[in-house]
């Protein structure tokens, strides 16, 4: 009787063909548990609405910036905020600023740079609700820096150009220096100074003129979505 001989070369494939499949299926899951995680990572971008005012008269008591919130789904963390400035002006200057907080290095100082409360501070300051103990000039509390407070329905963003007289200097603080700055005791130039308008719209600022259009963007950095654009035209 012949011995018989029962061959595996059969079996090979298939084993082959299975160990495919459960590694196939492996992939899968982990692709879709990563994907599931990432679904459930990305942050919503609150919802909001607000208006901006940007005036610029060619003195300091007549030119200013403000975001004002007129309603929000949540508080809005002006950590998780970037605040991007761009525009080009009639005579052909460009320029804007890109602010983001809390910062180390607060964008706005003068009075010759010395460091005091009331010159040094990051812009654009926060007022009423969300701002935390906040006053309307002078010493302005740390709450109110941006980075700081947090956006709610009311909440107004606002600096102004820095002037009083043209003994202490800043913008047009004469008749005869409309839209210009000059030196003085508490601001000069010369010791790169640098006030809230300039740190909110850059350096060259004060080339804008009425009609001019600077376009504004409110970015919430957590989700990497836009919740305000507008392009605001300047009033005189």
């Amino acid at each position: 009787m012949k011995e018989q001989h029962i061959t595996e070369d059969a079996v090979s494939p298939v084993i082959g063909v299975m160990l495919m499949l459960v590694v196939t299926i492996i992939i899968a899951a982990v692709v879709s548990t990563f994907a599931g995680g990432m679904m459930k990572s990305e942050q919503t971008a609150p919802q909001a609405s607000f208006e901006c005012v940007i005036s610029n008269d060619g003195s300091w008591g007549g030119s200013s910036f403000d975001l004002t919130c007129l309603g929000t789904s949540e508080g809005i963390p002006t950590k998780d905020l970037r605040l991007v400035t761009s525009w080009k002006a009639s005579d052909g200057t460009t320029g804007g600023a890109t602010i983001t907080g809390p910062s180390i290095e607060p964008n706005t100082h003068y009075k010759n740079a010395t460091g005091t409360p009331e010159s040094t501070y990051h812009s654009p300051l926060g007022f009423g609700p969300g701002a935390g103990d906040w006053v309307a000039s002078g010493n302005y509390t740390s709450s109110q820096h941006f980075g700081n407070y947090t956006i709610m329905a009311g909440t107004a963003m606002h600096n102004s150009a820095y002037g009083w007289n043209e003994t202490y200097g800043g913008y047009g603080v004469t008749p005869g220096s409309r839209y210009q700055y000059t030196d003085g005791s508490t601001f000069s130039l010369a010791n790169q100074d640098c006030d809230a308008m300039m740190a909110i719209l850059g350096e060259d600022w004060y080339h804008l003129r009425p009609g001019d259009v600077v376009s504004v963007k409110l970015a919430h950095i957590p989700s990497g979505k836009v919740i305000f654009e507008k392009n605001v035209v300047v009033e005189g």
